[in-house]
């Protein structure tokens, strides 16, 4: 085995000293090695990827579809991703020159920022937050404002966001959105997203807004920024939630061409194109796959019900999810503050695994996060677990 020269063991990117690997990756790995525990922690949906997806693929495979791409993505599933926005988001971007196909949403994620920040350039981060965007930010130089938002119900209100605007002026280059949310599972009426793009339009940022969960959310109508505000907004979106897609690494991401121009540069020194047979998948899912995401919601709509009426039951407290697949509860007083603390004891002695709340930052300290896309019998199995432990 070699081992790296002396003389090169600080040659690394130092930012990389500013950063830790995924806190949420780390618990569950802490806990996994517990033996007939039950997770709830990782946002991985239990359901399969539907068969006329796969079959799609295979074919691909058989029609040795395995050449480059156009480096943005085929050009019939930037079509398919133009008409599924139009016609389910009111979003018009042309597929020739505004969207690109990434390798999930993770990486349009950070194509995004590396196309935009240069170093000292700040981001509005809402807290609590799932713990992807913070890190990036850091290691391409830019800094991450916290904006608790715990205080409102984990919303982001149009005051509290125009505050910390005149207070950083010019700093701010843009603001992230993560709606319906992780870990929070909050989601934005259309009013509430308008009164948010009538403060964003008074400043010259960028709204990124991450809209993985839009398609599983329950009693409301998804409202994107982009509807309001497609001048000023960096749309990302991707088929793993709602198409059950995880492992195909499939996403995209929408925008002004002019900064959809230079963020494929990013994307293309980074990936060279997305895979021909992932993107066969995608544009099956998009074209014939209407009814699979609304097939999932309604699954999981049931889940959240059972799931946040036994721990309402139990003394937890809640912003009631109307989005994504996760509940993010308020441990009983009895129990203290130290999230990490009751997780691991939840892992230990009742055999659950969940989520501690501080690992998605300001305002999460004190809750646990808890996702139910897992199957209906673990869910019921957890739940009796927890019960027996709070007893």
């Amino acid at each position: 085995m070699p081992e790296l020269s002396n003389g090169l063991t600080k040659t690394y990117n130092q930012r990389l000293n500013s950063i830790q690997p995924s806190n949420i990756r780390g618990f569950d790995n802490q806990i996994s090695k517990i033996k007939d525990i039950i997770k709830l922690t990782i946002g991985e949906p239990d359901l399969n990827t539907p068969k006329h997806i796969k079959t799609a693929a295979k074919k691909s495979i058989d029609d040795d579809d395995s050449h480059y791409s156009h480096q943005a993505g085929k050009l019939p599933l930037r079509k398919a991703i133009h008409n599924h926005l139009l016609n389910e988001y009111r979003l018009d971007y042309n597929p020739e020159n505004e969207i690109v196909v990434t390798i999930g949403a993770t990486e349009a994620i950070y194509a995004t920022f590396e196309t935009l920040l240069n170093p000292g350039d700040a981001v509005i981060l809402p807290t609590p937050l799932f713990s992807l965007y913070e890190p990036i930010i850091t290691l391409l130089g830019g800094k991450a404002i916290s904006l608790d938002t715990s205080k409102d119900g984990f919303m982001l209100t149009p005051e509290n966001l125009d505050s910390v605007l005149k207070k950083y002026g010019n700093k701010v280059k843009a603001i992230l959105l993560n709606y319906p949310g992780n870990p929070t599972g909050v989601e934005y009426s259309p009013e509430e997203v308008k009164a948010l793009s009538n403060v964003i339009e008074k400043y010259n940022i960028f709204a990124i807004t991450d809209e993985i969960y839009c398609e599983l959310t329950y009693d409301v109508e998804h409202q994107s920024l982009a509807e309001y505000l497609p001048e000023q907004t960096i749309y990302i979106n991707g088929l793993s939630k709602s198409h059950a897609m995880t492992g195909w690494r499939v996403g995209y991401v929408c925008g002004p061409h002019e900064f959809i121009e230079k963020l494929l540069t990013v994307h293309a020194f980074m990936v060279t194109c997305p895979p021909d047979v992932t993107q066969v998948a995608a544009y099956e899912a998009l074209e014939n796959g209407g009814s699979d995401a609304k097939e999932m919601r309604n699954i999981y709509k049931r889940r959240r019900d059972f799931i946040s009426d036994r721990l309402t039951k139990f003394g937890f407290k809640m912003a009631m999810p109307r989005g994504a697949f996760y509940v993010f509860v308020k441990i009983p007083d009895k129990f203290g503050k130290d999230d990490t603390k009751f997780a691991l004891d939840l892992a230990e002695k009742a055999k659950v695994g969940v989520i501690p709340g501080s690992v998605f930052g300001k305002g999460g300290e004190g809750y646990i996060r808890l996702s139910y896309a897992a199957s209906d019998d673990n869910i019921k199995e957890a739940m009796n677990r927890i019960e027996q432990f709070l007893n």
